[in-house]
């Protein structure tokens, strides 16, 4: 295909299987690091800094780009670290992009199923009007606010993930933190609110969406990156427990209690079935199977 994406947040968790997809299907991949560029097919760049981004695109010349570089962590210490990277570096690589890949074909941004908030229906479609309460979920939707100003002259892509984890996920995310101490046979572990129902995606799956949305979807599109299926949080620790053979004293510890938690968000995923109806489908016990492993 000899095709160029250049992939941003390429040694993040996503960004690795991301590009792992990518280069099944094909293409040549670019990823775009803040620091310590490890190969000849990375490439040093700040969002925050427009200067660089301009050169890193006028050297890789991409004809794809897929923008996963975020600060995703909701419970983050810094506000404005969520805007400073999430909206403004957004902004900065569009610009960089409009002055330097007149070639550009799509450009697929990442937002996140956060901007939907507490939403009053049951399923989220993507027409549910967004009411975030949190700073990365306020940070996502202004972003695609902001970037909707440059529908008009770049070839926009929106996507918005909802909850998905898999096997190299830093254990202050929720999942991998309940699979560590099913592996470890630990005694005791401490949650937040057990009653919260959230989808639990296999990130196998977020990655092949990435890759086929990139090449299929309409310039100014919207999909919900989701499955459907929403799980309690009790509903893993059950499945942790039938696939080791282990239990733990759960303990609801109040500190992990968020005061703004987000208490059920499951997606209606009907439009990205109809644009990608061979997306490969996983069951969270395969999910968990692999993490455990």
């Amino acid at each position: 295909m000899n095709k160029i994406v250049l992939l941003t947040g390429a040694h993040g968790f996503t960004g690795r299987y991301v590009r792992r997809a990518l280069e099944l299907d094909g293409f040549k991949v670019f990823g775009l690091v803040q620091k310590d560029a490890l190969a000849e097919d990375e490439i040093e760049a700040d969002l925050l800094d427009l200067a660089s981004l301009c050169l890193a695109v006028a050297r890789v010349k991409p004809n794809f780009v897929i923008h996963l570089a975020a600060l995703a962590f909701v419970d983050h210490g810094s506000a404005k670290l969520f805007y400073d990277v999430n909206l403004f570096g957004t902004m900065n690589l569009l610009e960089a992009l409009h002055a330097e890949a007149p070639q550009v074909e799509k450009i697929l941004l990442s937002s996140s199923a956060n901007v939907y908030g507490n939403p009053t229906v049951s399923i989220v479609n993507e027409d549910t009007p967004p009411s975030p309460i949190n700073h990365y979920a306020t940070s996502k939707l202004a972003m695609e606010f902001m970037a909707r100003t440059w529908s008009d002259r770049l070839p926009i892509v929106f996507t918005r993930p909802f909850n998905y984890t898999g096997a190299g996920q830093e254990l202050q995310f929720l999942i991998p933190k309940i699979v560590d101490h099913f592996r470890r046979r630990a005694d005791v572990i401490e949650l937040g609110n057990l009653k919260v129902t959230r989808e639990f995606n296999d990130v196998r799956m977020i990655a092949k969406a990435y890759s086929d949305l990139m090449q299929r979807a309409e310039p100014n599109s919207l999909f919900n990156l989701c499955s459907g299926r929403g799980y309690q949080l009790t509903e893993v620790i059950q499945l942790c427990e039938q696939l080791t053979g282990h239990t733990m004293d759960i303990r609801v510890n109040p500190a992990f209690v968020r005061a703004n938690e987000l208490k059920l968000l499951v997606g209606d995923a009907s439009r990205l079935n109809q644009k990608l109806p061979q997306l490969p489908k996983y069951d969270l016990k395969d999910t968990l199977t692999w993490m455990l492993k």
